[in-house]
Parts: structure tokens; sequence; C-alpha cells
């Protein structure tokens, strides 16, 4: 078992090396240095140019240099400059990830990036929800943040240029996607507008201009040049795979495995239903009728704010000290509503310091009024306590982990596959026993299933479970539609994300699964739950193969 955690260690050469890297990271990429909370660069944005990826993968490149000479001085003696236990999970948590980084630069997957979640457009729009608004120090950085707007997105303009005179253009769908982001942010109560500037600001109007003329350049210059053809590939989706998952994943054996669970989960579904409203009920009648009981109906978006905070609070409550030990600083949580509007729901981290909290975001789409606790008690276990607050808020109070492991290394395996492990720990711990809500959690549970095999099946082209053809988006969109109770705004921008970023999706349940026979395995080895939890979230997010060859003898 791991004995990486040593109250009394001091950082080491690598630690000091990693800070450098985390450091240099935030000065290359301003919009990250936001998001882990690293003060200095409020104004900045990068322009995510060519020569903006090319200095991000040389610096990379840099770290691995280091890795290797301290890596090559480091023997079997007692010299105080050799690696420790804590070094080697470092290292090798470097060399997977970095790795995995430089091979997807090489194949230009940075400069090509356009989708409808996780490309330049979303992380300029998604930086300004995280800047405070209360000074007017925070109000000029917010100013300076988005003058530069128009020069980022004439950076991104020229690496999607660089990327298609390589014939590598995103998919005609994901450019319509963003094409609507872009014009959202140009309209008259665009988010852009709710920054707390005046009204008139210059620099709102110069940032709509900019996103109204890229959107134009999307429409005219690169649409023309897309491919009407979703499909990864398979060799293109096994790199995503792994990037995601933090392992090498067997796709097809994934994709057997995905089917079997919807025929479980489907089946204990049903028995719900006929447990509640009768034999002869469906699960989809059943989930209507749960959408019509009071007892589940939050009305409007103050009632669902404070639901959540009182969600999280009661968990963090109950479960300090009994099952976790949450830290002081992780028992607050911001609760928000994210004005995009685009129906997801996420969490961001807090500060590295906790200046800012972590905060649980649900983008409310335009026109929902009216919510359903039966359905949404797991995704606040998913996004709080047990879940993303916890694992994130546990790693940045770790003593013995340098910046880039506590807040620049993201897995989404170990990530994604904690909250959804999390998810099911609820159940496991008796907060799941109301039919309704058991009903809830396998319906996520489900969704999470359906995607690893529409995920698989759409980008690998396979044929329909039920034979009647190859997977494509009309047959993504009515499988999905058959196993998730997810309103339509929600389902629609779910079902373009799984088409534009390739293998993440299936990443929650295929991490959840390595998560669940780690732990089994521990406890096998003499580990209690709780001790394999706190000892499994100490290292911070890392690859899941390193974490299982960490925490087991």
């Amino acid at each position: 078992m791991s004995s990486e955690h040593n109250a009394e260690r001091q950082p080491s050469l690598l630690d000091a090396s990693c800070d450098n890297f985390a450091a240099d990271l935030a000065a290359l990429t301003p919009t990250d240095a936001t998001a882990w909370g690293v003060a200095g660069y409020e104004g900045e944005l990068q322009d995510f140019s060519p020569e903006y990826y090319e200095a991000v993968a040389d610096r990379t490149r840099e770290m691995i240099a280091d890795l290797d000479a301290l890596d090559d001085s480091t023997d079997e003696s007692d010299d105080e400059d050799d690696f420790d236990d804590v070094d080697y999970v470092t290292a090798a948590v470097l060399r997977d990830r970095l790795c995995l980084e430089l091979d997807m630069h090489h194949r230009m997957e940075d400069l090509r990036l356009l989708n409808n979640i996780a490309s330049p457009v979303q992380t300029i729009r998604d930086t300004l929800l995280l800047m405070p608004q209360e000074t007017e120090e925070d109000l000029d950085a917010i100013r300076s943040r988005l003058s530069k707007v128009g020069s980022a997105l004439a950076g991104y303009r020229d690496s999607l240029t660089e990327a298609a005179s390589h014939g590598l253009v995103a998919a005609n769908r994901q450019i319509n996607e963003v094409i609507g982001q872009c014009n959202t942010l140009t309209d008259s109560d665009s988010m852009l507008d709710e920054l707390g500037l005046a009204e008139d600001s210059v620099e709102v109007e110069h940032a709509k201009q900019a996103f109204e003329e890229f959107s134009a350049w999307l429409s005219t210059d690169l649409q023309p040049q897309a491919p009407t053809s979703d499909a990864f590939g398979r060799e293109r989706y096994e790199l995503f795979s792994h990037l995601f998952v933090g392992d090498v994943v067997d796709v097809d054996e994934a994709y057997r495995w995905g089917l079997e669970q919807l025929h479980e989960i489907n089946a204990e579904q049903e028995k719900i239903a006929h447990s509640l409203y009768g034999n002869e009920c469906t699960v989809r009648t059943a989930m209507r009728k749960l959408n019509q009981e009071e007892r589940y109906l939050l009305r409007g978006k103050d009632a669902l704010v404070e639901w959540m905070h009182s969600t999280a609070d009661r968990a963090i409550e109950e479960l300090d000290g009994k099952y976790f030990d949450v830290p002081e600083q992780v028992r607050e949580i911001e609760c928000c509503i994210d004005p995009a509007g685009t129906g997801g729901i996420f969490y961001t981290q807090p500060a590295d310091d906790f200046s800012r909290p972590g905060r649980m975001w649900w983008s409310v789409p335009a026109g929902q009024d009216v919510f359903h606790t039966w359905q949404e008690l797991t995704t606040v276990h998913h996004e709080g306590v047990p879940g993303h607050h916890l694992q994130i808020g546990q790693a940045l109070v770790e003593p013995d982990l340098n910046l880039w492991r506590r807040s620049v290394c993201w897995n989404s395996g170990h990530g994604e596959g904690w909250a959804l492990y999390a998810e099911e720990l609820m159940a496991e711990l008796g907060y799941m026993d109301d039919p309704g809500y058991r009903m809830g959690l396998l319906d996520a549970k489900r969704l999470r299933a359906a995607r690893v095999v529409a995920d698989i099946g759409l980008h690998l082209g396979k044929k329909m479970p039920d034979g009647s053809g190859v997977w494509d988006k009309s047959h993504v969109h009515t499988f999905m539609r058959e196993n998730t109770a997810m309103d339509s705004a929600n389902l629609s921008f779910e079902v373009n994300r799984y088409l534009g970023w390739a293998g993440q999706a299936p990443s929650y349940a295929l991490g959840a699964r390595l998560w669940r026979q780690t732990r089994d395995e521990a406890v096998a080895q003499g580990m209690s739950e709780r001790e394999f939890h706190a000892e499994a979230l100490a290292l911070g997010s890392v690859p899941m193969s390193i974490l299982r060859e960490t925490i087991l003898d």
C-alpha cells in the first residue's frame, strides 16, 4: 500500500521544478491561472494562436527534460536529492500526462480544437464567470480581459486556419454549435452585459463585435471545409480515450460492458416503477408520474439554488468524521446559476488558497423554471460532497503535493469517475433509499452507461445493437432519449458534446468502474473503505493506472 503521505516531508527538487512549471503555465495561459486561483493574470488572455500552442509545447518539453535529469540523478543511495515515494508518483503522472499532451500537439489536436463545450470560445466565455466584480480593481481586470477578446479570437482563427490547411477541421455540426454560442454572446441580453460594467462599456461592445466577426468567419470560411461526418475513427478515438480515462481502454470490451450495464439498470428501474405505480407501469411512465409529485418539485431558480445549498451542506455535516474527513476549508461551497444557459451542470474548483470557494453551477436553459429533485439529488452529490468538491478540495490541502499536482493536473477518468463513484457510494450509505431518488440515481447511471455505448458506437462506426444500421447522430439522439429522463434542451447539448468531444463522456462510467475495482482490491488487502478514500484522494488527480499501482500492494 502507498506510503506517499508524510506530514513532515520537505518539498523536493522535483516539486520545485513542478511549481515552476505550473507558474510558467499560468503565465502562458491566464484563463487557467484564473481557474487555479493563481493571482497576477486576471486581466490577461492568451491569444490561442499557433505560436501560443507551440510555446506551451516547448515549456512541456522542458519539463520532461527536467524530469529526465532529476530521474537520472536518482540512485539507490540515501542522497537527499533522490526521489522519495511522492516524487516517484509525481514522475509517473508527469510522464503519462505530458507525453500524451505532446502527442496531441504533434497531431495538431490543439490547433483544430472546436466543439460545443471545451474549446477556446467556451474558455473565453467561462473564465469571465469566475472573475469577481466587487471592487474597482476587479472591474478593471474584467475590462482588460475583455479588451483582449478580439486578439484571442484572431489567434484562434489563425490556429484553425493552420489546421485546416492540413485537412484538419471540426465536423460541420460542431461549427454550427459554436456559431450559435458566439451569436448568443452578441445578443442584447448577453452574459457579457452581466459582468458588472457600465451598460455602454466600450470593452463589452468590442468583445461582442469580435464574437460577431468570428461567427461570420466560421460560417463563410471554415464551415465550407468542414466534414459532415462526426466520427473520429478508431485510432484517434483510442488516443482520446487514453487521455480522458487515464488508462488504456479496450474500447470494444467497454462497448459490450456498457450494453450489459444498460440491461441490468433497466431491470432495476422496472422493479421500482412497478413498486411505485403498479405492475403495468413502464419506466418512462413512472418518470412522468415522479415529475408530477409535489414533494419532488422546485419552482424557480431561487428555490433551486437554496435546495442545492441545503443538500450540499447536509452531506458535508453528516459525512464528515464518519465516512470522510472533510477539511475545514472544504466545508464551504457556493451554488450558482450559470447565465450561459447551455443546460450543463458543472463544478469550478476553489482558488489554491481558498480565497475563492468551490462552486456548483447550474446552466439553466431559457424558459426552464421547474426542477425535479428526484432526478437531480444524485447530481448534487456528484458535484458537491462526496463528489468533486471533496475530491478537489482534499487535494488542495495536501501538504505533500506541489502546485502542479494539486491544482493543475486533471484526469477525467479519475475526477469524473470519482464523482460518479461518489453518487453510488451515497446510495450504499442509505441516502438514496427513497424510491424516487433511487430512480434518479439509476437514471444518471443509465445515462453514463448509454453514452459509453453511443460514444464508442458512433466514433468507431459500429453497428447499432439491434442491427438496424450504423451509428449516426440521429441514432445517438434516439438512443439517449430512450435511456434518460433528461429534458430536451439538456439532451441536445449532451448529444452534441459526445459528437465533438470524443472519449470524454465514457470516462465517467469507465473511471467509476476502475474506482470500484481498485477499492474492492484494496479492501481485500486489508484497508477499510474510509482508509482507501483518504489515501486515494490524498494523491490528487492521477491517471487511473497510476492510482491502482500506488494504492495496491
